[in-house]
């Protein structure tokens, strides 16, 4: 798998999520076997460029090549001063953000809001694409809603700018996260265009990822939120696709000390007062399946110290009765 010069080690990508795809979480990705990451979405407004928050977002210090930064807006001109001002940074890859649902986003007429408006995205596509010498990418939805899906004018719009690779989420605006994903769209845009194609939606375990795969003839495939609190997902998916067999669920110990490295990685990358705080939920992702792990998170949410919030973490997996992870029984899941 390539995009522009750079060659990626495998075609497992993890999606940019707005407040989750942090440097620290996505350098514990990439370490757990994902090829690629995308950075949270970073604002075309230059008032915000040098904010904390967006400065934070763009921050790819250590983190390893390629640094990809997703960038979000509706101006074309807005948007190519932002690509500019990120490569500049260091960004090697600029990604567009086209498939955001959220509706403060949509309202501002960005995300996939933008997906109405055909001619304003290729002049926004052509834009970018002209202002950075760096390969441009371009994430989207299958439409704005089911009656309106318009992601093959899309992806030829997106070719014929010069887009580098095309990240199709198999749902509409409108769909939010709700339903399932669909792939048929998928399966089309590829069959259409002659850029490489990333699958995205609920692709949650080994089998769905070689299914998606196989049924779409995509050059990859990108996951979201299975990786909160599972970032091994990756190296799961790597082994099946290649052997065809499981690899074991990962040893207690091994998670324990994961989770030490990624909260001190976490602390240090946002200080103690915010990092506490924002670490609550990547914790709770991490235990939320797990025997007693909702127990543990309702009392870990309590505490206000680095120190106390790794005490507990380091207490649970200590507690832990089997060498590795063993999960809620699905009813058990579903009656919590």
């Amino acid at each position: 798998m390539q995009i522009g010069p750079y060659q990626l080690r495998n075609n497992l990508f993890v999606a940019p999520m707005a407040g989750v795809t942090d440097r620290p979480f996505r350098q514990l990705c990439k370490e757990l076997g994902a090829g690629y990451a995308v950075s949270e979405m970073a604002a075309s407004n230059p008032k915000l460029w040098d904010t904390e928050k967006s400065s934070r977002r763009t921050n790819h210090e250590g983190e390893m090549e390629p640094k990809a930064v997703q960038i979000a807006g509706a101006d074309p001109k807005m948007l190519a001063d932002c690509a500019r001002h990120n490569v500049d940074r260091g960004a090697q890859i600029i990604d567009i953000n086209m498939g955001c649902p959220v509706k403060k986003v949509c309202n501002a007429w960005c995300g996939s809001a933008l997906l109405q408006n055909e001619k304003l995205v290729a002049e926004i596509l052509d834009a970018v694409v002209k202002a950075v010498d760096v390969p441009v990418t371009l994430k989207f939805r299958t439409g704005w809603d089911r009656a309106n899906k318009n992601a093959l004018n899309i992806a030829r719009i997106a070719e014929s700018a010069g887009i580098a690779m095309l990240t199709l989420h198999g749902r509409t605006r409108a769909d939010g996260y709700k339903g399932d994903a669909e792939y048929e769209t998928i399966t089309a845009v590829k069959a259409a265009v002659s850029i490489p194609v990333v699958a995205n939606g609920d692709i949650t375990t080994p089998e769905k990822a070689k299914y998606v795969l196989q049924v779409t003839g995509a050059d990859a495939i990108m996951i979201g939120r299975a990786a909160q609190g599972r970032p091994w997902i990756f190296r799961e998916i790597e082994h099946f696709l290649k052997t065809g067999t499981y690899l074991p669920s990962p040893l207690v110990s091994e998670v324990s000390r994961l989770m030490d490295e990624h909260l001190r990685a976490h602390y240090a990358f946002y200080g103690e007062f915010m990092g506490v705080r924002t670490a609550r939920k990547h914790i709770g992702w991490y235990v939320q399946d797990l025997v007693g792990g909702e127990e543990f998170r309702q009392e870990m949410n309590v505490l206000t110290s680095c120190e106390d919030q790794l005490d507990a973490v380091k207490m649970f997996f200590d507690r832990q009765t089997s060498e590795r992870l063993q999960y809620r029984p699905s009813e058990e899941k579903l009656a919590a």
